[in-house]
């Protein structure tokens, strides 16, 4: 599977399919055990489907996100962006983007002259600043409590 290719970002579901994901990860999620594979048997086929439980958890998560009217993209760790895909992801603009790479704040590397960024760096990326905004947060809340604001 291609990362984040225009051509296969789903649209948002339909009323319809977010009623039936909602019912189905219910469902699905009841069914889920504690070992490390489930085995299902589907009704259009007659085998038994062995799959690991991690996957069944993914597949909770895709239908839980449906039944809410989000479209749902998968995106391996190992995928490369460009530095436009990249941008979209963490909802900033490209020159934005562009400068924390240059900055050394974001890693990359070079297809030719073009740079891609592996998702997992995004990921890293995103993590490192949300744990900064906690951080920043907690010591204003602590610096308001010092000074006896209440809100």
């Amino acid at each position: 599977m291609s990362a984040l290719r225009n051509e296969q970002l789903l649209a948002p579901p339909t009323p319809a399919e977010s009623e039936l994901a909602r019912a189905s990860s219910r469902l699905l999620a009841a069914c889920i055990g504690h070992g490390p594979t489930a085995r299902l048997r589907v009704i259009d086929g007659d085998g038994v489907i062995e799959v690991p439980v991690a996957a069944l958890r993914m597949l909770v998560d895709i239908l839980a996100n449906m039944a809410e009217g989000n479209a749902m993209s998968l995106v391996p760790i190992h995928a490369e962006l460009t530095t436009q895909q990249a941008a979209d992801f963490l909802n900033v603009s490209r020159p934005y983007l562009v400068g924390l790479v240059e900055r050394g704040e974001l890693a990359h590397h070079k297809v030719g002259t073009h740079r891609r960024i592996y998702f997992r760096d995004l990921l890293d990326y995103r993590k490192q600043r949300l744990a900064a905004s906690k951080a920043a947060l907690a010591e204003m809340a602590a610096r308001d409590q010092e000074l006896g604001l209440d809100y």
